[in-house]
C-alpha cells in the first residue's frame, strides 16, 4: 500500500510518500507571507496549496494514480473520539465554514479529499487536535456557563502512547499512561486504557509553553483584558507572546538550555518554573488515573534534552517509570493511521 500524506502548516505544506511503513519521500513546500497574505481565509488557500502539492508530487516522479489513499492532518473540527476518519461531505463543509476556528491544519483533510477524488482513491484524516475523549466530569469548570475544551497534540499523543505501550510489552488499550508532549506548545494527558480521559488544553490550561501562557490567575487576567487592549491583542499576546518568550525573549529551547548550563540566573529561574509547572500537570493527571500509572512518557522536541527530562523526573519519578521518546513523527503517524484501515485492522470512523 502506498500513501500520500499531507500536513499543512502556517508557512509550509509538508508532504510525504509511504509504502507501507517505509518513508520513500518527504518534502516541505514553503509558502511566503506575501503569497499567503493574498488569501483572506484559510479555505481560500486550498487551490494554491493543491497546485503546489501536485507540482511537487509530479516533480518527485509520482502520479496520483500511484497511491492507494491520501491522508491529511486533521484540524479544528467538532469534538470527536480518536481514530482514522474517512473524509466526508460534513468534514468538507466544516472546513469551508470553519465553525470551530480557522487554522491551516483544517486543510489537511480537505486537500486529501480533493486529491483523492481526482483518481478515485479514499481520503482520511487521523487524530486531529479536536479529539475529545474526556469524561463529562472532566469538562466541568468552576462556572456553569463555561465548559473545558479538549484541544491538544492528539496525533503525537496517540502515536507515542502506542509506542510506549509496546515498550512495556502491552497493548495501548491495556495500559495507563501520562503522556507529556513537550514542544513549542505543551500538553500533558491522562491515557486510560486507550482513551485520553483528561488533558491540559494546550491553549488555555496547565504549564506555560515557549510562547503560550497556559493557565493564568483569573483576577489578574480580567484586569489585563480591561486595560485598554482589544480582544484580538489579548489573544495574540497570550497565544504567541507569552510563556518563556515573555520571560526570556526567545522561544528557542536549545538557547534556553545552553544559558541554563552556563548558569545565567534569569534563564535558570524561568527554566525551573517551566519544570515546576509541567511537574504539577503530571501530578494532576496521576490523580485522574488514581495513581495507577504504568509509565510517564516524554515526547516532542524538548524531550531531546536529557537533563530537562531528568529535572522533571526528579519531581514525579516516584509516580511511575519514565519512558523518553523524543521528537514527533506526524507524517508517519498519519500514514500508520491510514494503513490500519486499509489493512482491515480497524474500520474508518464516521465524522
Amino acid at each position: 500500500m502506498k500513501i500520500l500524506v499531507i500536513n499543512p502548516g502556517a508557512t509550509s505544506t509538508k508532504i510525504a510518500v509511504f509504502e507501507e511503513e517505509q518513508q520513500l519521500f518527504k518534502l516541505g513546500i514553503d509558502h511566503s507571507a506575501e503569497e499567503l497574505n493574498r488569501f483572506e481565509r484559510v479555505i481560500d488557500q486550498a487551490d494554491y496549496r493543491q497546485n503546489a502539492i501536485l507540482s511537487a508530487v509530479t516533480e518527485a516522479g509520482y502520479q496520483l494514480e500511484d497511491f492507494d489513499a491520501v491522508c491529511g492532518r486533521g484540524g479544528l473540527y467538532r469534538p470527536i473520539p480518536s481514530g482514522t476518519y474517512a473524509v466526508n461531505d460534513q468534514v468538507m463543509h466544516d472546513v469551508e465554514t470553519a465553525p470551530y476556528g480557522e487554522h491551516p491544519s483544517n486543510l489537511g483533510a480537505y486537500l486529501a479529499k480533493k486529491l483523492g477524488d481526482m483518481v478515485g482513491i479514499p481520503a482520511f484524516f487521523v487524530d486531529p487536535v479536536c479529539v475529545d475523549e474526556m469524561t463529562e466530569i472532566a469538562h466541568y469548570t468552576g462556572f456553569a456557563e463555561f465548559r473545558r475544551l479538549c484541544q491538544f497534540h492528539a496525533l503525537n499523543h496517540k502515536s507515542i502512547g502506542r509506542k510506549a505501550a509496546g515498550e512495556l510489552g502491552k497493548k495501548y488499550e491495556d495500559v495507563n499512561l501520562i503522556v507529556c508532549h513537550l514542544g513549542g506548545g505543551v500538553s500533558v494527558g491522562a491515557h486510560q486504557h486507550g482513551r485520553v480521559v483528561d488533558v491540559c488544553n494546550v491553549k488555555d490550561e496547565g504549564s506555560m509553553g515557549m510562547d503560550r501562557a497556559g493557565g493564568l490567575p483569573v483576577n489578574q487576567l480580567i484586569s489585563y483584558c480591561f486595560s485598554g487592549k482589544s480582544k484580538d491583542e489579548v489573544k495574540k499576546i497570550f497565544g504567541r507572546r507569552a510563556g518563556m518568550l515573555s520571560y526570556l525573549g526567545t522561544t528557542d529551547f536549545r538557547v534556553i538550555c545552553a544559558k541554563v548550563v552556563e548558569g545565567d540566573p534569569q534563564y535558570v529561574e524561568a527554566y525551573q518554573a517551566l519544570v515546576y509547572q509541567l511537574s504539577k500537570d503530571i501530578g494532576a493527571m496521576a490523580a485522574v488515573l488514581h495513581f495507577d500509572v504504568d509509565a510517564i512518557v516524554y515526547t516532542g522536541g524538548m524531550a531531546y534534552e536529557q537533563f530537562f527530562c531528568d529535572d522533571i523526573t526528579a519531581y514525579v519519578g516516584k509516580i511511575a517509570p519514565v519512558i523518553r521518546l523524543p521528537g514527533e513523527e506526524e507524517m508517519r503517524s498519519l500514514a500508520e493511521g491510514a494503513l490500519r484501515v486499509l489493512h482491515g485492522q480497524q474500520e474508518a470512523s464516521v465524522y
